[in-house]
């Protein structure tokens, strides 16, 4: 197989460093090398910097008109490369086809809203807030900021993060996840088709030297990050040590309580849709079922059938229901939290540890599997798993499971 290179976007243009280091890029579903991504080192951070800051200049200070038009262009020319752009995506994380249009299609509600900017960019004016004292707010551009974005979400968390950040008239660095990194230069080619000026938006790639080098820069006046709760707390204490605005997001450990009146085969098919799309590698997966009083070996036995029934297999494939997981280390980790879960005393009514995947051997695969009478001191329960699992616990009581629920430690969905 033909292995690409795949460069950063800096001044309009894509750029190729001679002799960089670089990172592998992975086909999931099949374990080959498709990809070598390059890796930017201080010194073309510097660069990326110093040329984000020379066309922040010229953007901060363009119209609200002129924003607007650029970012009316930019969303038709997203919707009309939806399925280049959802490809790219399948091609390097595995999520399947029709989970990779839904990405794009969020990422698009985000832009609707940045169109929408000049109403959010208001000012305020007080008057006689104190004797012969009025106050005026008004709301300016910082400046460079940057966006560290997950592998999970290529085209949404940095839609999320850059319209609106070029529409309130800042420039924008992405360095998106070096796992699969292709779908960052297809946005940067629609920003400059859309009529951005080059420079407003750039793309390093990189991994976590270079996250440093952005938390670190005196150039860079904001940080936003999704990903890890570990990475989050040190992208937090890194850029706030160094004076920036820091938004980071981190882990999350999402709970679905079923109570005893519920309608049975709905929440099984919620459970089962929530908690294995994507291969469970979102932020928002349910990964934990709290089944309240008697129902609970009913609902675990309907959950147990539907997630037998899910079609695994390659990302293209038409009948595939659920794709690899993004590398064979995240393949790895969730097999041995399998492992760990079952040591620890939970019952696993469906294993996908082993699947076997017709044409797709050495894929990163892990199968849609149920653990049972999991209790809060596991470690698939206290360990964000971010895979295909779906853990259970029992309650007796609703009052006892909003408890449960209130104790865990990550932010949650309910």
């Amino acid at each position: 197989m033909t292995v690409t290179s795949i460069p950063h976007w800096l001044d309009g243009a894509r750029l190729t460093v001679d002799g960089a280091r670089t990172g592998d890029v992975f086909n999931p579903a099949t374990g080959e090398v498709t990809g070598a991504v390059q890796l930017a080192d201080a010194a073309l951070v510097d660069r990326a910097v110093a040329s984000a800051t020379a066309a922040g200049r010229e953007w901060r200070n363009s119209s609200l008109a002129r924003r607007t038009q650029v970012l009316f262009a930019f969303r038709e020319l997203v919707r009309s490369h939806a399925d280049e752009l959802a490809a790219a995506i399948t091609a390097e994380h595995g999520k399947v086809l029709d989970d990779a249009a839904g990405e794009v299609a969020r990422g698009l509600d985000n832009i609707d809203y940045a169109v929408g900017i000049a109403e959010h960019l208001r000012g305020s004016f007080s008057s006689e807030v104190g004797t012969g004292v009025d106050v005026r707010s008004i709301r300016e551009p910082l400046g460079v900021v940057a966006g560290i974005t997950p592998f999970n979400f290529p085209v949404m968390v940095p839609l999320w993060m850059c319209a609106n950040a070029i529409a309130t008239g800042n420039a924008f660095i992405l360095k998106p996840s070096d796992r699969d990194p292709s779908a960052s230069l297809l946005l940067a080619e629609l920003w400059q088709q859309a009529g951005l000026p080059d420079g407003v938006f750039t793309v390093l790639q990189g991994d976590a030297g270079t996250v440093q080098e952005l938390l670190a820069h005196r150039g860079v006046s904001a940080i936003s990050f999704v990903g890890s709760t570990p990475v989050a707390q040190s992208v937090y204490e890194a850029g706030t040590r160094a004076g920036k605005r820091v938004q980071a997001l981190g882990g999350a450990k999402n709970h679905m309580i079923v109570l005893p009146d519920a309608d049975l085969d709905l929440a099984a098919d919620a459970a089962v849709n929530a908690g294995f799309g994507s291969a469970g590698e979102r932020c928002m997966a349910i990964s934990v079922v709290v089944a309240v009083g008697e129902p609970g070996d009913d609902l675990v036995r309907m959950i147990a059938e539907r997630t037998r029934a899910v079609r695994v297999g390659p990302s293209a494939a038409p009948d595939s229901e659920m794709g690899p997981l993004v590398t064979a280390a995240a393949r790895d980790r969730v097999r041995g939290l399998i492992d760990t879960g079952e040591a620890e005393g939970a019952t696993v009514v469906v294993d996908g540890r082993d699947p076997a995947i017709p044409g797709a051997p050495d894929g990163f695969w892990v199968a849609p599997t149920l653990l049972d009478h999991v209790t809060t001191d596991m470690t698939v329960y206290r360990e964000e798993i971010f895979g295909p699992v779906l853990c259970v616990l029992r309650a007796d009581t609703y009052e006892e499971a909003v408890a449960l629920v209130a104790r865990n430690p990550y932010g949650n969905g309910v």
